[in-house]
């Protein structure tokens, strides 16, 4: 038995356990668009030599030891098992198949990955849609890295469309980001009390949050208790990275702070077309964050250095961020739910809170177990509205075994809530993905209260020339 610890000079992440229980069953969605016709013949040949290789999980199952302790064992992968090229009613010619492949992804996005198998699987859409000529999708089980890592993983099979020497680009990062990184502030002690007290009213806040307090139940939170393991709806929305960036500079925040103000304020207008009241009801949304001291991406040889300062696996946080309320003695300002997102989530990024709430999950799993450990993961999911998560792409095109690659996004299935929201960078463009509980959610209604709150953010900044108080 090969122990993933010796596979990679990195310890297994114990999210891996957590995300693969009774109770949470957790799984990303990786969809890349084709600007051409699929031509399937290089895809075995690709996932032999260049995908398997990146890491030993790829080539592994989970299984327990005597202890009960999961471990990666590596067996024989029979590619074939793992490549599905669905076929599709045919329809008129000249018709698109959006329908059939929103159908394909709810249907795929439900199924268990086979236990005595690598956890993945790649599906080949070879129909036209409205935004490509085919579609690649990867399914992949949380436990196998998170959306770094598994970004990571696409960046290492993908290359420049129009020259493969020349290196793939990113959008730069602030040197902040890195010096302000949660994992780092663990390693020194508070400098002023009112930097010890935030953090213990953060980490206390946490804790009635994730055990006792729960979310008002509204039109986005069902409260269903196996609401992870219902079916789903996913749908997407694409806009200029350009116009985010106007609003970010104008009122010098960041890109993701834009991004969770406008999806705060469309999650508002939802509630309130559907249940006037429910604008008005207590609603927080975990927002993913990355705690590797770096948010760069590093090649596969450096994420899996003994001392990469962004190892492969599951490191990340999740941050309560409260969800403003609509005022009835206010004109409605979509401006504040960006400067209030902005708030919060430095306000999180600069506490303990978040690193201590860690600390009592490796307690709880330490003390009752890895499932016990889950419960709470589980909880504290179900206890919120939504999650958000944000991951960058390459800035120029890139191309996946010769098909130009026209448009990323990524979508997260198994949490237990309502709404999972995620947010992709790729060639200027952003894609929005809602993953929204079929039959509760109306996820239509959802992406026009998401555009509406695009549109009215984008319009109020306009009219502003630099950051004021609002």
């Amino acid at each position: 038995m090969n122990e993933f610890e010796e596979d990679i000079p990195m310890p297994v992440s114990p999210l891996a356990d957590y995300f693969s229980s009774s109770v949470i069953n957790v799984f990303v969605l990786g969809v890349i668009e084709s600007q051409i016709s699929i031509d399937d013949s290089p895809i075995l040949p690709f996932i032999k030599d260049s995908f398997l290789p990146i890491s030993t999980r790829f080539s592994s199952i989970m299984v327990v030891d005597k202890k009960g302790n999961k471990r990666w064992k590596q067996v024989d992968v029979n590619l074939k098992e793992h490549i599905k090229i669905p076929t599709f009613p045919t329809i008129k010619p000249g018709k698109l198949y959006d329908n059939y492949l929103d159908e394909y992804m709810s249907k795929i996005a439900m199924e268990q990955l086979p236990k005595d198998k690598p956890l993945w699987e790649m599906h080949i859409i070879k129909y036209p849609t409205i935004t490509a000529a085919g579609t690649f999708i990867f399914k992949l089980h949380h436990a196998l890295g998170d959306g770094y890592s598994l970004m990571t993983t696409l960046l290492s099979c993908v290359h420049n469309v129009h020259n493969p020497s020349i290196p793939i680009n990113f959008p730069s990062s602030r040197s902040s980001v890195e010096s302000k990184n949660t994992n780092a502030m663990l390693n020194i002690l508070p400098q002023t009390a009112s930097m010890a007290l935030k953090s213990v009213r953060d980490f206390g806040w946490s804790v009635l949050k994730d055990s006792v307090i729960a979310d008002d139940k509204t039109p986005i939170r069902s409260g269903h208790e196996d609401v992870g393991f219902r079916p789903i709806t996913i749908s997407n929305v694409s806009l200029s990275l350009d116009s985010i960036k106007e609003v970010k500079n104008k009122l010098k925040v960041s890109v993701n702070d834009v991004l969770v103000g406008i999806i705060f304020l469309g999650i508002q207008l939802y509630m309130e077309a559907n249940n006037y009241e429910s604008s008005k009801a207590e609603s927080t949304a975990m927002v993913l964050l990355n705690t590797r001291k770096t948010r760069a991406y590093k090649s596969m040889k450096e994420s899996h250095a003994t001392k990469s300062d962004a190892p492969w696996g599951n490191r990340f946080h999740f941050m309560h961020i409260p969800i403003p309320k609509l005022s009835d003695t206010r004109p409605l300002n979509p401006l504040e739910y960006v400067l209030e997102a902005n708030k919060n989530i430095n306000s999180n990024r600069n506490s303990l809170g978040a690193p201590l709430t860690s600390l009592l999950l490796h307690m709880v799993n330490q003390l009752k177990g890895p499932e016990a450990a889950a419960k709470y993961i589980y909880k504290r999911l179900n206890n919120t509205s939504l999650s958000i998560s944000h991951m960058v792409g390459p800035v120029d095109q890139v191309a996946l075994v010769g098909h130009p690659i026209k448009g990323i996004y990524f979508m997260t299935v198994g949490l237990s809530q309502s709404i999972t929201v995620t947010i992709t960078s790729y060639m200027g463009y952003l894609r929005v993905g809602f993953g929204a509980e079929k039959g509760f959610i109306d996820e239509h209604q959802l992406k026009s209260c998401f555009e509406t709150s695009l549109e009215m953010t984008l319009k109020a900044a306009r009219n502003v020339a630099v950051r004021t108080k609002l």
